[in-house]
């Protein structure tokens, strides 16, 4: 059922929603606890620290075991990641101060410079799904054609979009292309972003000396047997949570309008129902629509959050399960209302 503009109207379901009643519930949530900060990071630092260095030991033994204890560690480089897209947020320790030194630590784990990622996420925040604001700044996370936008294409473009967005290109080639390689250089920035930019190179120049450092220590054919693979999982996890947030099968995009972060976070952002281990590694993110509709929520507060508030509640979850079959919505049908898939080659014309 489609949200309407304004200070009163619906949700998903159909239940009255006043909106800013809603964004009051939230705020008693987004009071961060030093307790669970510091809890989270152990439970996350820790055990990647340990995986790691007992990938190092096995490498001796055996290459497939070594590999095997890669996915374990690639949850935890995610769930690092959490923390700091938290950090970027403000939302992690009260200070700012205190966010800003852990999110950039946390990059050298992520490979992801700080100041940039939060910057350009920034970005993501202030426009997702809104289709006349598509082009206003860096959103690997959530992008989409119209249907009569692909339409509209040349031949070979449709070819070229068809190819990108196709599950082996987008999930298994892209991540860590842009997690190794993209990441590493400014891209999408303007010059007066100085201290992002910088952030970029200063990043660098950390990683290098970190693997240098690892590469002394043990070898520089280990550090590319361990670090490699978790990094390259990670990156594909990264990628493959993060838009699917904004893709499946309720998925609304609007024009500016009708736009509004209410309406958006309700309808434009998913409620990713993970069994208990997945949600813990990826740092309750499923609860995507309560962290749009308030991003100042630490992590670990996401889930009560939503279930204290009925009008978030009430959302429709998106099974674990279901997640293969929206790789499958590519474009935006703006007369259905709704995702479809790519049309059949007799139909794109």
């Amino acid at each position: 059922m489609p949200v309407t503009t304004g200070k009163a109207a619906e949700n998903e379901v159909g239940l009255p929603l006043d909106r800013r009643a809603l964004k009051r519930a939230t705020l008693p949530f987004q009071q961060p606890s030093l307790p669970l900060c510091l809890w989270q990071l152990a439970t996350s630092l820790l055990p990647f620290l340990v995986l790691s260095v007992a990938m190092y030991h096995l490498l001796a033994w055996s290459l497939w075991a070594t590999w095997a204890l890669a996915v374990p560690a690639a949850g935890c480089v995610v769930r690092l990641f959490i923390i700091q897209h938290d950090c970027g947020h403000g939302a992690f320790f009260r200070s700012r101060r205190l966010n800003d030194i852990l999110g950039t630590l946390c990059s050298l784990a992520t490979v992801t410079p700080y100041a940039m990622w939060r910057r350009q996420h920034a970005g993501h925040h202030s426009h997702w799904n809104n289709l006349d604001r598509r082009n206003a700044g860096a959103d690997i996370y959530s992008s989409c054609l119209t249907l009569e936008e692909y339409r509209a294409m040349s031949g070979w473009r449709r070819w070229l979009y068809r190819v990108i967005q196709h599950p082996l290109v987008a999930l298994v080639a892209l991540p860590p292309i842009v997690f190794l390689l993209l990441y590493r250089v400014p891209f999408d920035s303007p010059r007066a972003w100085r201290a992002e930019r910088r952030s970029v190179y200063l990043t660098n120049m950390a990683l290098l000396v970190l693997f240098i450092g690892l590469a002394v220590l043990v070898g520089f054919r280990a550090v590319l047997l361990v670090q490699v693979p978790i990094l390259m999982l990670a990156a594909t996890a990264g990628i493959w949570l993060f838009s699917i947030q904004h893709r499946f099968e309720r998925a609304r995009w609007m024009r500016e309008d009708e736009w509004d972060p209410v309406a958006a976070s309700l309808g434009g952002s998913s409620y990713l129902k993970l069994p208990a281990v997945l949600q813990w590694f990826t740092g309750n993110i499923g609860f995507h629509h309560v962290h749009h509709l308030n991003p100042r929520i630490p992590n670990y507060r996401l889930q009560a959050c939503h279930r204290a508030n009925p009008a978030l509640a009430a959302v429709p979850p998106v099974p674990v399960w279901r997640v293969f079959a929206s790789w499958r919505l590519a474009l935006w049908d703006e007369k259905l209302g709704r995702l479809v898939p790519f049309p059949e080659h007799g139909e794109t014309g």
